[in-house]
């Protein structure tokens, strides 16, 4: 059991208040919040030792570095990458996927096909979109069922000899779902094509394990886990990221630089031109440390408990209907009420100090295929309580009466 309580403790952005209301915070789908421990640690690293990082001989710089590769190793050890350097520090899960595509623009040909599921985010898409336009490859799609599950059987369909990569998320933004990438990992790989998954949303919740999982790539976000913005990581197998090209030209990811021949850093600099996120990289581990002392198995236990009250207590509001209903989901509720468009249910649930998110998610394919302008979406993490879910549902029923 979670000490819900103590924990709450450590996010001293849930003592404010907003409006005049103390803070529910159900936004966590968006940007999780982040614990002092985490804040200390960024405070640390400006008040002691900011300082460039590979360059310098002096001192601040030796120990930034130091502190910089300490962060990537406790990364490769909490996804179980085989080795650090499969591990590339950018600027979050976007520029992860964007990495992969700018890369395999070399490696694709006309009439080559990728795979995409009907769940993902627009990040998810546009990449692949334009990869397509400009090798001639095609994208496929994995169409989705009214409980927002995959249909894995036209997915099997879908694969042939023309299958270049695969990509799908862990986790649905928008529904929760938790798609089966064991199943989908294992059918790609048979037909020769290489597997990307959008870990953005599942990290918060699961503890994934990539060399178990025998992905390819594997993205996520440092701000959806108590860490910072502006920082995330790529996980490759090594031998496809020694397939691909650099993403970025710049400092830190040369060799040996003359106006006739450049030559490149090996992994993981490679892929890491210019200064990075030097803070942002040490502080994605401290946040890392912090939510294993809590512990995965915990955190999700008490996390499906906290939606599965919340699930029961919603759907008793007539007028109230779920999207997303897979048995397999895990701390995202989207929802409307008939009739009351979800923007303005969101912002008088602001009024009372509740954050949720309204709209599309970045997920207009999904809010197409339900035939609805967009969903409230409230989404959990483990320092919330079934306290603030009641405050959410009479939130929503009070909503509810002024709007209808």
């Amino acid at each position: 059991m979670l000490d819900i309580k103590n924990i709450r403790q450590d996010f001293p952005i849930l003592n404010r208040q907003v409006n005049g209301k103390p803070l529910v915070y159900f936004d966590n789908a968006a940007t999780s919040q982040t614990p002092q421990q985490v804040i200390d640690v960024i405070v640390d690293y400006y008040t002691n030792y900011n300082a460039n990082i590979h360059r310098g001989v002096h001192s601040l710089s030796q120990e930034a570095t130091d502190k910089y590769e300490q962060a990537r190793n406790t990364i490769q050890n909490h996804f179980n990458a085989k080795h650090a350097y499969e591990i590339i520090l950018t600027s979050g899960t976007t520029e992860s996927i964007n990495l992969i595509a700018h890369g395999f623009t070399s490696l694709l040909q006309k009439e080559d096909e990728i795979i995409v599921s009907a769940l993902e985010h627009h990040s998810n898409i546009v990449p692949w979109q334009m990869l397509c336009e400009k090798t001639g490859a095609i994208l496929k799609v994995i169409p989705m069922n009214l409980n927002g599950e995959l249909e894995m059987d036209t997915y099997s369909a879908l694969l042939s000899d023309k299958t270049k990569l695969v990509f799908v998320n862990h986790i649905s933004n928008a529904l929760g779902t938790i798609n089966p990438i064991e199943s989908i990992i294992k059918q790609a790989h048979q037909v020769g094509a290489a597997v990307l998954i959008d870990g953005a949303q599942a990290c918060p919740h699961i503890k994934p394990d990539v060399q178990a999982l025998d992905v390819d790539f594997y993205v996520a976000s440092a701000h959806k886990i108590c860490g910072p913005t502006g920082v995330g990581m790529l996980y490759g197998k090594e031998e496809w990221l020694e397939k691909l090209p650099p993403y970025q030209g710049g400092g830190e990811m040369i060799a040996t630089v003359s106006f006739e021949k450049t030559t490149y850093a090996g992994l993981p600099h490679k892929f890491e031109a210019g200064t990075p996120n030097i803070c942002g990289g040490i502080a994605f581990a401290a946040a890392i440390d912090y939510m294993n002392s809590i512990g995965f198995n915990a955190i999700s236990s008490y996390e499906n408990e906290l939606l599965d009250y919340a699930t029961e207590k919603l759907l008793d509001i007539e007028g109230l209907k779920i999207y997303g209903t897979s048995k397999n989901k895990t701390s995202v509720i989207s929802f409307n009420i008939e009739n009351i468009h979800p923007y303005d249910v969101g912002t008088l649930l602001d009024k009372m100090g509740i954050a949720v998110r309204t709209g599309h998610h970045c997920a207009q394919p999904i809010m197409d295929f339900f035939k609805i302008p967009g969903t409230i979406r409230a989404s959990f993490a483990f320092y919330n309580t079934k306290e603030e879910i009641d405050t959410l549902v009479e939130a929503v029923k009070k909503a509810k009466m002024m709007l209808s």
